[in-house]
């Protein structure tokens, strides 16, 4: 490696709406329990939508998200995910969605969650992060076979919003 290329900037990160994704979570969440590992959570989806300028349609009943929590520091609750999810687009099209991610929530703001009487906190107070790939068989839809995405979460009412861009 020449002296040049450990000194150049690093090519930049560029990225591009795709869609908004929202599951709805019926069933709430099942609390599996701490073991060794963490404490783990199941949320069914129980359906939802996404739409953007190339693709929407709505998010079938029966995936799910697989999440592990743990502490990190005294004030501060962290988070993965193994999330999984078929997608039917508006012409019938089929698309597996499935997505790792993080969350690192507050103790204050995991106690809006915690209490229905109390509006949840703005996402801007807490980190929700995914990175979903996508496969589909449908050649309208192939090129989604290729890319990696990025999303930002929010909770709702009826479970979690994520604003998902492609990265170029």
């Amino acid at each position: 490696m020449t002296t040049e290329n450990r000194t150049a900037a690093p090519t930049a990160l560029a990225s591009r709406y795709l869609c908004t994704a929202e599951f709805e979570v019926g069933g709430g969440i099942i609390g599996i329990g701490a073991s060794p590992f963490g404490e783990q959570r199941l949320g069914y989806i129980s359906g939802g939508r996404f739409f953007g300028p190339q693709l929407s349609g709505m998010v079938l009943p029966g995936g799910g998200n697989w999440s592990r929590s743990g502490r990190l520091g005294e004030s501060a609750s962290v988070g993965t995910f193994d999330a999984r999810a078929v997608w039917q687009a508006d012409d019938g099209a089929l698309i597996y969605v499935s997505y790792t991610g993080r969350s690192l929530i507050p103790d204050d703001v995991r106690a809006t969650f915690a209490d229905p009487a109390v509006s949840d906190a703005p996402p801007s107070r807490y980190y929700l992060r995914i990175a979903p790939v996508f496969e589909t068989a449908s050649a309208k839809y192939g090129w989604l076979n290729g890319m990696l995405a990025v999303g930002v979460g929010e909770r709702t009412d009826f479970g979690v919003r994520h604003v998902i861009h492609e990265i170029l």
